[in-house]
């Protein structure tokens, strides 16, 4: 049987807002005690507004870490680790977008950056939107678009869509809704 790393110590080096940063004392296979970075993330949710037309209502937003406007899916951290995925789902929907949704469906669980960081995002399909007013956060400002599909998928294989929670979302949403045969 082979040998497992065996975590020694996880030492806090970092709290943030968003993030906290681990330093982890582990011992490897063979024996070596190494040091390996560990992010933690309470989690957050994103959601698949379909239209009744059966277009995806994407969102245009500032990232600072890219310097630049991102096209993505609706997301947000959770507001506390143990809320559920739903409810983040359907308040940052209407946040974002201005619409609202008591059909909301879990789609899937994308783990962002298994290598370093335990963040996962639920991500689930709102139909039957129903219009109310975005609600953004202070200094937040989005724009709300609706795309076909076929735009989104055309958009991702162009690298043009480059966010991984709303890549793989709309390509598990075509898998799972839209077989094409």
């Amino acid at each position: 049987m082979a040998e497992k790393v065996i975590r020694l110590k996880r030492e806090l080096a970092h709290e943030g807002a968003v993030l906290d940063i681990y330093k982890d004392t582990v011992k490897v296979p063979g024996g070596k005690i190494e040091e390996w970075d560990f992010i933690h993330h309470d989690g957050a949710a994103a959601v698949v507004p379909v239209t009744a037309e059966g277009k995806i209502l994407m969102v245009k937003q500032y990232r600072n870490a890219l310097d630049r406007e991102t096209l993505e899916l609706p997301a947000g951290k959770l507001d506390d680790p143990k809320e559920p995925g739903l409810e983040c789902a359907a308040r940052e929907l209407e946040e974002e977008t201005g619409f609202r949704s008591d059909d909301l469906e879990w789609l899937v669980t994308i783990r962002t950056t298994v290598a370093f960081c335990d963040e996962h995002i639920e991500v689930y399909v709102a139909k039957n939107l129903i219009p109310t007013k975005q609600n953004l956060d202070e200094g937040e400002s989005i724009d709300v678009s609706a795309h076909s599909i076929e735009e989104l998928k055309e958009m991702i294989f162009a690298g043009k869509i480059e966010d991984a929670k709303t890549m793989a979302s709309i390509l598990a949403y075509d898998a799972k809704y839209c077989r094409h045969e």
